[in-house]
């Protein structure tokens, strides 16, 4: 999970999207002049452009200008493959990640595939200084394996990242220790995948020691990390059938989610929401189903504010809130709060997801 804190706002990225588009329009005309000169100032200033307009969810936007960059950065590694190769490889990663964001995953992985082509012959020449992207790379190729269900192919791509990153951690702990957590986060997900769930839990256990230390001397940069592996490892845990454990795990995560939500509600409330939805499955699967009601009723009623000035946030977490809190209140043998239902009726409406009965 990416770290959270500080992040800029919407309106900050704007500004800085056309601050990026107007250097762009100058060097497209110092191109026009001087093409070997500013071709590699253009791609960079490409390659920025196309990222900021993808956290602004311009996706289709932030491919054109990557595939821009790309193209460029292609032309430059062909004549100049010492200068340039190194450039190329990284906006083909951002390309794939692109691609993935549009859905289009084949196309994600042969830009990656391309990409890891280029960090490998690299890695191999330099490893000091070019291991860290191979890594980079590898654990995207991962994730876009994955999206493809392609399990055993992720799984190999994860292993490699690991053991790279474990290489790296050995000459330099306090830069590598967060990406090797981050790795075996991911690794953990792929072994449960394939139903290797003690392994998982193996490699989530390590991977919650790790940030366990890092959040211990950096809370601000690394809680958010540590709630995300606790909460994993109580979905390991859970299915070990290790109910008690399991709950204990995430009653961790949502202690720090609480910590977070509180200075910065915009950020991790959905987060809290989120954990609370998951503690209340665990308290189910332990038959403590009024315990799980109201989990699962503090996680709307902390959703449905944020959800009421943004209804369209709805159909990815909230209705998936709304019901589990409608079984988790038949299980209890319990009525829905009647005010909290109309709340979530009147979301529902202003979402277009149910017609309302008065028009």
């Amino acid at each position: 999970m990416a770290d959270q804190v500080g992040s800029p706002s919407a309106s900050a990225i704007e500004d800085a999207l056309t601050a990026v588009a107007e250097a762009v329009e100058i060097r497209r005309e110092l191109v026009a002049a001087d093409p070997d000169a500013y071709l590699p100032e253009l791609a960079t200033a490409l390659n920025n452009q196309s990222a900021l307009l993808s956290r602004l969810g311009r996706r289709q936007d932030a491919l054109t200008a990557i595939e821009e960059a790309v193209e460029i950065r292609r032309t430059l590694a062909a004549a100049r493959p010492d200068a340039f190769q190194p450039d190329l490889a990284s906006s083909l990663n951002n390309q794939s990640l692109m691609l993935s964001d549009l859905g289009r995953r084949e196309d994600a992985l042969e830009a990656m595939e391309e990409a890891l082509e280029i960090r490998r012959t690299l890695a191999a020449a330099r490893p000091d200084a070019f291991l860290p992207d191979l890594a980079t790379a590898l654990s995207n190729q991962s994730l876009t394996l994955t999206g493809l269900g392609r399990p055993e192919d992720a799984l190999a791509a994860i292993e490699e990242t690991v053991e790279i990153r474990r290489t790296l951690v050995a000459t330099r702990p306090d830069a590598f220790q967060p990406d090797l957590a981050g790795s075996l986060n991911n690794q953990s997900g792929c072994l449960s995948d394939l139903g290797r769930r003690e392994d998982a839990l193996g490699a989530i256990e390590e991977a919650v020691e790790i940030r366990r230390t890092l959040a211990a001397a950096r809370p601000d940069a690394f809680q958010p990390d540590l709630a995300t592996a606790l909460n994993n490892q109580s979905l390991v845990l859970s299915g070990l059938g290790r109910r008690e454990d399991a709950l204990a795990a995430m009653e961790q995560s949502i202690e720090i989610y609480r910590g977070l939500a509180a200075a910065r509600p915009d950020a991790f409330l959905p987060d809290l929401a989120t954990a609370l939805n998951n503690q209340s499955n665990r308290l189910g699967e332990l038959g403590r189903r009024e315990d799980a009601l109201a989990a699962i009723e503090e996680a709307v009623n902390l959703l449905l504010p944020m959800l009421e000035r943004a209804e369209h946030g709805l159909p990815n977490a909230g209705l998936k809130l709304v019901q589990a809190y409608l079984k988790r209140s038949a299980e209890a043998d319990g009525d829905p709060d009647p005010e909290l239902i109309q709340r979530i009726h009147a979301v529902l409406i202003s979402a277009g997801l149910v017609a309302d009965e008065q028009e």
